[in-house]
């Protein structure tokens, strides 16, 4: 009897050993070496051939416009058929939603919308051909104490486990225009050092055989503003003219107004179907259906270029 319950002790002692130590690989799982990362990202697959469905997970910097302008973008290229469902927070870092709704701060404010769609229920719905993960900002602090990495393997897993051919992105931000640091100064350190390095890398280290792509909102953010300034655009004098203005005319230093929505619904547009977003609509309506505010056309053209040559240029995106 004595030996029996030895022995389970030391069956139980062996499979929490195991267990302990599946859980450290978890933890801090193996670094894809340069050649390994970069094979994640070989299969350059044809774009979509017609509209998808897209599942947006995140918090003020996706919101409610954004993917509504994304849908009229698609509408307009595709025709009639984009559709699109969300999970929002304030500030909400990608364990904040995986934590629950509880951990989401401004849960029911933020999603009291007709396109909310609680995020477990769609990711394990298999509806949806794209998920769109973001991480929190500052990235800094989201790395350090709500192990981005992590999480985002966590959600990415969730998706493939309910589709199997689930195209999965990460949409890489900015920080605020005001950053002591330097704005476009940080976006061009962050991306590498922090979104690819430090989130990106380590989470396709837990998911074998994964890609996830990226939607580099940050970059085309930058990549419009390096080419509007100092050239008299029409409508587009400098970067903030992209950020939203209170109506007391106080400067947001991190929240877009429409113009800047509309430089990133287009970044979207161009990874998630792989076109060339040039000559689409600049004339768009927020979520709401109130007429959002409209570039001229001289800085929609620009937008399109900016956008369209950031997104090319970055082979993580997976556009040829």
């Amino acid at each position: 009897m004595m030996r029996r319950g030895l022995i389970a002790g030391a069956a139980a002692l062996a499979a929490g050993g195991a267990a302990w130590l599946g859980w450290r690989a978890w933890a801090r799982p193996p670094r894809l070496d340069d050649a390994a990362f970069a094979a994640r990202f070989a299969d350059r697959s044809a774009p979509p051939a017609g509209p998808v469905s897209v599942y947006h997970l995140g918090h003020s910097l996706v919101g409610r416009d954004m993917p509504a302008m994304l849908a009229q973008l698609a509408d307009a290229a595709l025709g009639p058929g984009h559709a699109y469902a969300s999970q929002l927070g304030w500030g909400a870092s990608l364990a904040n939603h995986w934590a629950g709704p509880a951990k989401v701060a401004g849960f029911e404010v933020e999603n009291a919308h007709p396109r909310f769609r609680p995020a477990e229920a769609a990711l394990d719905s298999g509806d949806y051909d794209a998920v769109v993960l973001t991480e929190m900002v500052e990235l800094r602090d989201a790395i350090r104490w709500h192990d981005s990495a992590r999480h985002l393997a966590l959600w990415a897993g969730r998706a493939r486990a309910g589709r199997g051919d689930v195209r999965l992105y990460l949409y890489t931000t900015w920080h605020h225009l005001d950053d002591p640091e330097g704005f476009l100064d940080r976006i061009d350190a962050d991306q590498g050092a922090l979104w690819v390095d430090q989130v990106l890398r380590p989470a396709l280290a837990r998911l074998p055989g994964a890609a996830i792509r990226v939607v580099p909102g940050g970059p085309a953010l930058a990549a419009v503003i390096r080419a509007a300034e100092g050239r008299g655009v029409p409508g587009l004098p400098d970067r903030t003219a992209l950020f939203h203005r209170e109506p007391d005319g106080r400067l947001d230093t991190i929240h877009l107004g429409d113009l800047g929505l509309y430089a990133i619904a287009l970044t979207h547009f161009a990874v998630l179907y792989g076109r060339d977003p040039a000559g689409l609509p600049h004339a768009l309506r927020r979520a709401d259906g109130s007429p959002a505010q409209a570039p001229t056309p001289e800085a929609a053209a620009l937008m399109q270029a900016a956008v369209w040559q950031a997104v090319r240029a970055d082979p993580l995106t997976g556009v040829a």
